[in-house]
């Protein structure tokens, strides 16, 4: 019997190592250039930690150079343990010193990495050629390649879930077998080993996934409890691997998010989900959380992805499914993030991508049965789309240039005295005056969504300036939109005289 030609590896096999290669070109144009592309604050923030570590550990820092990127290491905050940070750190030391390039080329190695688990899950299910429809999608939609080269530990997270969703995906295939009664008992046997490896890894990667940042654990959640019902129904409690595959998922997150930090989880708790919980119940909250994904995904491509998970073979639905029940229980315990951090959604591409191929799978399907004409124009127009968003990928990654930006800061960080108590008015938490000027300022507060969300506003600010800058000798402005936001706060600072000016900045003497 020979093999279907659309079925032989050698037709696909070759497409899906190009699509791999561009994928990774991608994520590797503009290396070098300082992490401010996307989500800046977040990925400053993991830079300052990656210094932290890396000054801790190399042999020729000197104290004051520890202790500086200690200090700033601790004022960025800590919610989740520094693995990517650590990664970098450790990296920084055998490359010879820190480079933007790094990080980047860690994230993508893990993204890549990740897209082979998610073509082979999906070629389990589907044909091959909806795999790499599949694969494709993962790896060129515009914001996959800006979210899953970024500096956080997101891309890590998203990778590492993905490989555990398929190991996890074996286990149940694997357990399904057994239960086949024309199986003999050297394939029983045989097949239980099996299922104990496919076990092992899908709880170490889905329990490093939570560990890395315990937001994925909505995900993680609702696809073990719904495949392991699936396979083996009201009897899964008598698995062994069933406990093992629970324990590896929960207890590393467990340890260190609820034993060792308790502080910081409750903390983000009550100000993230507690303090925010009323957006829920207003209906802009969900035409807005909509409004956004459909920015990032596309509205329809997010419906055809949901008809798939309701149309896709039983094992994969109910993977399916039950991520999206996740996604949903997640959006509404982070409601305010659902429609303003973009790096949020970053798990949900997978999932779409998974949609997509079921959906897509009967078009692709009768594709060779078509005339040459359709043939040729249909792999004419997936080049095309293909083509397309990898080009747009590509056009917003090089459309800026963040290169003179850790001159401009060390010029800022240099024209403050040295010790001085300041306050600031400034980008991203000062987390670029940290990274690249050396100095900290604490901040004045912005006007935001989100401050806005909890309450109070820029006249109450303006109104207590005397109380939020006590102690303070200067108050550094770089952010200037958010002075011509904050009136009443522009028309003070008039009445004190500028130790400093230059372009981009400007530094008030409030001792006079």
């Amino acid at each position: 019997m020979t093999t279907a030609p659309q079925t032989r590896p050698s037709n696909w096999f070759i497409l899906f190592i190009i699509l791999l290669a561009l994928g990774g070109l991608l994520r590797l144009l503009d290396i070098t250039d300082p992490p401010l592309d996307f989500q800046p604050s977040r990925q400053l923030r993991n830079s300052l930690v990656a210094r932290d570590i890396y000054y801790s550990l190399l042999p020729t820092a000197t104290t004051e150079q520890r202790e500086l990127a200690s200090s700033f290491a601790r004022s960025v905050g800590r919610y989740e343990p520094p693995v990517t940070e650590s990664i970098v750190a450790v990296t920084y030391l055998l490359t010879g010193g820190e480079n933007f390039a790094t990080a980047r080329v860690w994230s993508t190695l893990f993204w890549l990495l990740a897209g082979i688990a998610l073509f082979d899950l999906a070629r389990r299910t589907v044909s091959p050629w909806a795999a790499l429809f599949a694969l494709a999608y993962y790896l060129v939609l515009p914001f996959s390649v800006q979210a899953s080269r970024s500096f956080q530990p997101d891309p890590l997270m998203t990778s590492a879930f993905v490989i555990g969703i398929y190991f996890l995906y074996r286990w149940s295939e694997n357990s399904g077998v057994q239960q086949l009664a024309a199986v003999s008992d050297s394939q029983l046997s045989d097949s239980k080993k099996e299922s104990w490896r496919w076990a092992i890894l899908a709880g170490v990667f889905l329990g490093f996934a939570t560990f890395v940042k315990i937001v994925i654990a909505f995900f993680v959640g609702a696809a073990a409890i719904a495949l392991v019902l699936f396979t083996l129904k009201k009897d899964f409690w008598k698995s062994k691997q069933v406990w093992a595959m629970a324990a590896l998922m929960i207890v590393p997150a467990l340890i260190f998010y609820v034993f060792l930090h308790q502080g910081r989880s409750t903390e983000y708790f009550f100000a993230w989900t507690v303090a925010l919980i009323k957006l829920v119940t207003s209906t802009d909250f969900y035409s807005k959380w909509l409004a956004f994904i459909g920015s990032l995904f596309g509205l329809t491509i997010i419906f055809l992805s949901l008809a798939g998970a309701l149309l896709a073979p039983p094992r994969l639905r109910w993977l399916l499914i039950s991520l999206w029940i996740g996604y949903l229980l997640y959006g509404l315990t982070l409601p305010f993030q659902m429609y303003t951090h973009s790096y949020y959604h970053i798990q949900l591409i997978p999932i779409v991508a998974l949609g997509l191929a079921s959906v897509l799978n009967p078009l692709l399907e009768s594709v060779p049965t078509q005339s040459q004409v359709g043939r040729v124009g249909f792999i004419v127009l997936i080049i095309a789309v293909v083509g397309y968003q990898s080009w747009v990928a590509r056009s917003i990654l090089v459309a800026e240039d963040f290169h003179q930006e850790p001159a401009f800061w060390k010029q800022v960080g240099d024209v403050i005295p040295a010790d001085a108590d300041v306050i600031g008015l400034t980008q991203d938490y000062g987390f670029r005056l940290m990274l690249w000027g050396w100095r900290k300022v604490s901040l004045w507060p912005l006007s935001t969504d989100l401050s806005e969300a909890r309450g109070g506003s820029q006249a109450q600010r303006a109104a207590d300036f005397a109380g939020l800058t006590e102690g303070d000798e200067y108050f550094l402005v770089t952010a200037f939109g958010q002075l011509d936001k904050q009136s009443d706060l522009k028309k003070i600072l008039t009445q004190y005289p500028i130790a400093s000016e230059g372009e981009g900045y400007v530094l008030y003497d409030l001792r006079k």
